[in-house]
């Protein structure tokens, strides 16, 4: 159980989820930019650092090819139960969020989300591919590739110094420096 699955996609860029309002959104409009990938729920006990510290990441970095892209998941104590407009409006007036908020998703088990399903084989944890639990950030470099997995407990501000690293090499790369 919680073995990494093997997926054919080789790039988060090869997606396509959906916002909060159902509509399709390929994964392909991040290309260049450095991301992180979380999965958030509105009534968990990290809600609060989480969600805080994304925000002030995103405000501070967003004009740099940087982009969060939370995804909502229930599957943890029931602690993501709203609908996804409920969700969104949630992040974006409690912890102003401006970053896309998608649809519900799983993270685990057969009906995982396929973007999860390539996370996780991608980077598996240390005790196996499974999510353990809310707010799991995911690292993604400008081509697509996974660069790093942290747990719950890691706080965004922690994975600041390696996105700041990667957000130099974007811009050197665009400048041909």
């Amino acid at each position: 159980m919680g073995a990494a699955e093997s997926v054919p996609e080789t790039s988060i860029h090869e997606f396509t989820v959906k916002d909060c309002n159902g509509k399709e959104v390929s994964l392909e409009m991040y290309k260049g930019k450095v991301l992180i990938v979380v999965n958030v729920a509105s009534k968990c006990g990290f809600t609060e650092t989480n969600y805080t510290q994304l925000t002030e990441l995103y405000q501070k970095h967003r004009d740099k090819d940087f982009e969060i892209l939370a995804f909502p998941c229930n599957q943890f104590l029931r602690q993501e139960p709203g609908s996804d407009q409920q969700i969104k409006d949630f992040a974006c007036t409690r912890f102003k969020a401006e970053y896309p908020v998608f649809q519900k998703v799983r993270v685990n088990g057969p009906d995982a989300a396929p973007l999860y399903k390539f996370l996780k084989a991608s980077k598996p944890g240390l005790f196996g591919s499974r999510i353990k639990w809310n707010f799991t950030k995911f690292l993604i470099d400008k081509n697509g590739k996974v660069i790093n997995r942290y747990s719950t407990a890691t706080s965004p501000f922690i994975i600041l110094v390696l996105l700041l690293l990667l957000l130099v090499v974007v811009v050197v790369v665009k400048r041909g420096l």
